[in-house]
Order: C-alpha cells, then structure tokens, then sequence
C-alpha cells in the first residue's frame, strides 16, 4: 500500500496498519465551531477510532481502505493531542482550534515575508504561538490527487521568512484582532492563470468558457486544472474559514473571459468543500508600471474591473490595492495589502462593527450642465491627499477621454474639463498604474470604476 509522505518524512511506520493525510501534524490548527473532517488509509474493514481533546469519533474502513470520521465541533483553544487508533495508534500533539484560511493564487500571494518591503523587522518579530504555517509543495497534475505534501510549523522568524507575506500579515492582525489561533494553509504557484486553479469540469459546465479551456499552455502548471487537481483537490474536506486569494495578473489581456472565469472558480472551491456559503476575499490588482497620467484603454483596468464582477456573488470581499504598486510587478508593500484583506474578513466574515473596511465604490453619476457629479458608497471623510483629487478622466459623445478638474463636495466629486462642454461617461483610476489620491477618512483608497461599457480599443 502507497504510504503518503510529508517533506520525505513517513507520515507513521511502515509497519503502521493506519495512515493519515499529510495535512494533519503536529501543531497544526483545526477549524472551530465546525464538524472537523480527519481521514486516511487502514486495512479494509478495520475500526478507526479518532480523539481529538474531550472529543471521539469512530468508522470502519471501506473496501479501498479508504476511511473518513466528522470529530464534533469545538470551541476555539487547545493545544489537543489528536489520537488516530487502529491496529496502531498514530498520535498528533499540540493541535490548536482557531481559524483556518487557505491563502492562494500566483506570485503576488507567493511573496515571501523576507522579501516584502519592512521584511527583515517582520521577520525578526514573527514568533507568534497563535500562528501555525502550512505550506503545500508546489504540483501539477493530470487528475485530482489523493495526496498532497506539506507540513506544519509553529510561526517563528524562521518558518515565516519564506511564508507568504500577504498571507501571514492576514492572519496576524486576524489573530490579534480575534483573540484565536489562526492556521494559514498556502497554496501558490507563480505566473498561473486562474484557469490551473478551476477543476475542468467546472468550466466544461460553464458556458462561455472554451477559450479557457482551449487556451495553449506553455508550462505544464498553467494547464487547465493542473493545480486545482495538484494543490487544492487534495486539501478537502479538510475543514477551512475560508479563502484569501491574489491573482490576475497572468490573465491581463483575457478580462472578458475572466468575467466568467474567476465566479466560476469561486463557485468550483465551494463545491470542492460542499460549502456554498464558503468566504472567499480577494485582492484587486495593485498598479503596475511607470506612472500614467491619462486614461484612454488599460489591460490592467480592465482586468480589474473584471475581478470585481465575483462581487455579485454572496460571501465574497475585495480589498482595494490600487495605491500599493508600482513599477515592478511584484510591489513590495505586502503589509498594506494583507491589513486590507483583514479589514475585510473582520467586516464581512466576523460581522465586527467597523466603519474602516471597505473604501468608496462608485455609486450614481448625474450629468449636469458642463459637469458631471459622481456619488460614493461607504465615503464618509471623503478627501484627497496633497491637492484636488486626481485620477479622473471625463468624456463627451466623441469618446475622446480628457483629465478632468475635480472638486469634493461632501460624498461626491464634481468633474468638468473645458475640452467636455457636455459629459457622458466618467472613468476613475482606469490605467495600468495611475496617480490617484481619493480615500475616506479610515484612510482607504477609492476603488477605480468607469460608468461607460465602451469597447477596448482594438476590439
């Protein structure tokens, strides 16, 4: 019988009768306050026994040998000694009940700590107790796989140096903010279209979708499904809060797939943990490039609205990053990004009474005469920083987009340009990186927005 290993480690001996997945260990982090799904291999028909803390649950093996027990929810604490019993005993010390988030997606998600801008005080800071890091070992593969390989580690300067940056400022202010354990599971592999991550079969069932699947791959980790089936089937049912996810940018140029492509990965996760109502946060893309002071077309705009389009969907939150980039694709303000992501989950996930998660969204437009008035969501304290408010563009029938004079007039920004006589779409932020300086009075940014449906250029 295959025996799975972690990092080369047999998970038990070789003798052993019982076999657990590789994503349980010591010092891991179960899921509180849900049904906590522990499976694995033993002789067929053998009874597994399972205790987690004052809890128990016992099965019987299939014909495969394939054996899977629900140990009864708990309360977050610990640590727990969680006991496997068949011919054997498997035993797993210092299990910790909290909060556990899969943090996912290509490069951005897969920055290390060590490498973020205040890295090296980040590091030198990270012993956290209440944070246990798991990494899963980067794999592609043809089918969904059983196993997986990866391992857990108590949060020290040491194992967070390499962990996601995004990933472990998120759980760090979940955890201080919280007051439980929190367990990040990371899931990334650089330069991936969100199309590795989608199972084939769900965008099969899509329609609309047969570019996606069609679309040649250059590496064997960008085929369709090759990670959802590698890296993110083998992790269920293991029991999840939710998810935090920073991608895109291999899908820039391919927005009108996106569309349809990111809600039907969103609802693919969900099905996978047969958890419709499944959190899923993600990162709107920072800017990229040399700064732009003109809004014309933008592959990067449009592949952000593009994102935004998985906001329709229920239990799903976007942090705002469009002020955190700059002219490496890789910007290295990873702490601006992840507090966001927090700010977010505490907001949306954990329900807290905030006023400082979200930043003003585009609301209403009204055409005056000459101008046009542009009305905020969640824009109390609207101002902008260093001078009028910059980053808007306004357009006559011509469609010949004009830098726009801006004014704040309580939650709404007043546009005209003498180039406009009479104004018919308005365009905020819309540029692969632009210069933008509106935020509320918690100090988040505006998220960019256009009013018009006007074709990309070349299209």
């Amino acid at each position: 019988m295959k025996s799975w290993v972690v990092l080369g480690v047999l998970a038990l001996a070789a003798q052993a009768d019982v076999e657990v997945a590789p994503i349980f260990g010591d010092g891991m982090v179960v899921q509180r306050e849900q049904p906590i799904p522990v499976w694995g291999r033993a002789e067929p028909g053998e009874r597994v026994r399972v205790q987690l803390g004052p809890r128990s649950a016992s099965t019987v093996a299939g014909k495969d040998g394939r054996w899977r027990v629900h140990v009864e929810a708990l309360k977050a604490g610990g640590p727990f000694d969680l006991h496997i019993r068949a011919g054997n005993e498997v035993l797993f010390r210092e299990v910790l009940v909290g909060d556990v988030w899969l943090c996912s997606g290509q490069s951005n998600m897969e920055w290390p700590l060590s490498a973020m801008e205040g890295g090296e005080l980040a590091v030198a800071r990270a012993t956290r107790p209440d944070l246990r890091l798991f990494q899963v070992r980067q794999d592609a593969a043809e089918e969904p796989a059983n196993e997986l390989s990866g391992s857990w580690a108590k949060c020290t300067p040491e194992s967070a140096a390499g962990f996601s940056a995004v990933g472990y400022v998120f759980g760090r202010e979940l955890a201080d903010a919280l007051g439980v354990p929190i367990g990040l599971v990371q899931a990334t592999w650089g330069g991936t279209p969100a199309e590795a991550w989608t199972a084939r079969a769900c965008m099969e069932a899509e329609s609309g979708l047969a570019s996606s699947l069609e679309r040649p791959a250059r590496q064997p980790q960008s085929r369709p499904g090759a990670l959802f089936n590698g890296m993110i089937a083998p992790l269920s049912p293991f029991a999840i809060r939710g998810v935090v996810w920073y991608q895109g940018e291999a899908n820039v140029n391919l927005d009108d797939a996106y569309r349809l492509l990111f809600p039907a990965l969103i609802r693919c996760w969900r099905t996978q943990w047969a958890k419709e109502d499944m959190p899923f946060l993600f990162v709107q893309l920072a800017g990229y490039g040399k700064p732009a002071d003109r809004f014309g077309d933008s592959a990067w705009a449009r592949l952000r609205e593009a994102q935004a389009v998985a906001l329709e969907l229920r239990h799903v939150g976007m942090a705002v990053a469009i002020d955190a980039g700059d002219e490496d694709i890789h910007p290295r303000d990873k702490l601006t990004v992840g507090r966001r992501l927090a700010l977010v989950a505490l907001s949306k996930v954990y329900a807290q009474p905030r006023t400082d998660a979200l930043g003003p969204r585009f609301a209403k437009l009204d055409l005056e005469d000459g101008s046009a008035r542009v009305s905020f969501a969640n824009a109390g304290g609207l101002a902008a920083r260093g001078g009028p408010p910059s980053g808007f563009a306004i357009a006559g029938e011509d469609r010949i987009w004009h830098p726009a004079q801006a004014r704040i007039e309580g939650e709404c920004v007043v546009l005209s340009s003498p180039a406009v006589p009479r104004p018919v779409a308005v365009r905020y932020a819309w540029a692969d990186r632009p210069q933008v300086n509106l935020y509320d009075a918690a100090g988040l940014p505006a998220e960019p927005f256009r009013t018009d449906d006007w074709p990309a250029e070349g299209r």
